[in-house]
């Protein structure tokens, strides 16, 4: 059986950057950011700020190697972002009992306090930006959004597998 042929949803020859489902999504992003920056300026957190607190008070990571990961970025810039966090009182550098050489990162009190605030206000933004939607239109949304990330996500183990062997 022949594999069916690629659908082809973009043409280079009438190709438009305001019709790509990436820059749509693109755009959506950087606005919904903007409003979640503006939110959450009171509590003193920047955008580099806020996503790191948030990972942490999830118990997602909880080294600066294993934060670094999560946010996409190098140990340097996530230590000097940390730096900035510990001077604000959010965050905690302690040292582990288990492995001397592991440092583990922890909310303070104040940390916690805030992280708090996080989805408080990821709620509100993301709910604002999706009253045009019907709760059906939303599930709807979510479904074809996670059917393109799993696409995503298998051709991206696909070229890590090809580059391995």
């Amino acid at each position: 059986m022949t594999p069916a042929k690629p659908k082809e949803f973009y043409r280079p020859d009438s190709y438009n950057p305001d019709e790509s489902a990436a820059y749509l999504m693109k755009r959506i992003l950087a606005c919904m950011a903007a409003d979640v920056d503006l939110a959450l300026e009171p509590q003193g957190l920047t955008h580099a700020q806020w996503i790191p607190l948030f990972k942490l008070q999830q118990g997602i990571a909880s080294t600066v190697a294993e934060l670094a990961r999560e946010c996409n970025l190098d140990a340097g810039a996530m230590t000097r972002l940390l730096d900035r966090m510990e001077a604000k009182g959010l965050i905690a550098r302690v040292r582990s009992s288990q492995d001397r050489r592991v440092v583990n990162l922890e909310l303070t009190e104040e940390g916690r306090a805030t992280a708090n605030q996080i989805p408080k206000v990821l709620c509100q933004v993301q709910n604002k930006f999706l009253q045009p939607l019907s709760v059906a239109e939303w599930e709807q949304l979510k479904d074809l959004l996670r059917r393109v990330l799993d696409n995503a996500l298998a051709r991206q183990g696909e070229a890590t597998k090809e580059e391995t062997e």
